[in-house]
């Protein structure tokens, strides 16, 4: 539950990416983000394997689909037995006066168009495996990195409400 400080509600939004079916890295990811008092958790896409979407039960999760992902239908059941929420391609939230947008990335146009919109207060996408967390005018753009595929897997914290974003490697023991 987030603590009140004032008239502000203080929340961390954990954000991962590119898990591509590999249980023990999305296991590991999700103890640091329970550690670190995480109240949601945004997956901006290629979980590739529908198994591995169980491991969020008890997590409050929103997801969007990315290339490598199964059809959207075969992943609706189990997002939403776990309680969680499938945005499709494209995803929204408003949390603590702040929009977020979150995307896989791989539709560049798309990516940039959202960016540069002004619409959010931060875009998070994935897709290319390299975190990073640059301005764009106003908006926050984070990518998270990677579960797999990396030479040290990584994930994203965002504070709020004043969007502070802190990176964090994931050990694989």
């Amino acid at each position: 539950m987030p603590m009140r400080i004032g008239v502000a509600v203080a929340m961390i939004l954990g954000v991962i990416s590119d898990s591509h079916g590999h249980q023990q890295a999305v296991s590991a990811a999700l103890r640091l983000l329970q550690a670190r008092g995480v109240n949601c958790v945004v997956h901006c896409g290629d979980v590739d394997d529908v198994s591995t979407l169980t491991l969020f039960a008890g997590t409050p999760l929103h997801l969007v689909l990315g290339n490598c992902d199964p059809p959207a239908q075969s992943l609706h059941e189990v997002v939403d037995a776990i309680g969680g929420t499938l945005h499709g391609r494209f995803g929204t939230l408003q949390l603590e006066q702040r929009r977020f947008a979150f995307l896989h990335g791989d539709d560049r146009n798309r990516l940039e168009y959202t960016i540069r919109s002004g619409s959010f207060d931060v875009v998070f996408h994935g897709h290319t495996h390299q975190r990073r967390c640059v301005r764009v005018g106003r908006t926050w753009v984070v990518n998270p990195g990677a579960l797999v595929r990396v030479p040290i897997p990584t994930i994203a914290l965002v504070h709020l409400p004043e969007v502070r974003v802190e990176f964090l490697d994931v050990p694989l023991d």
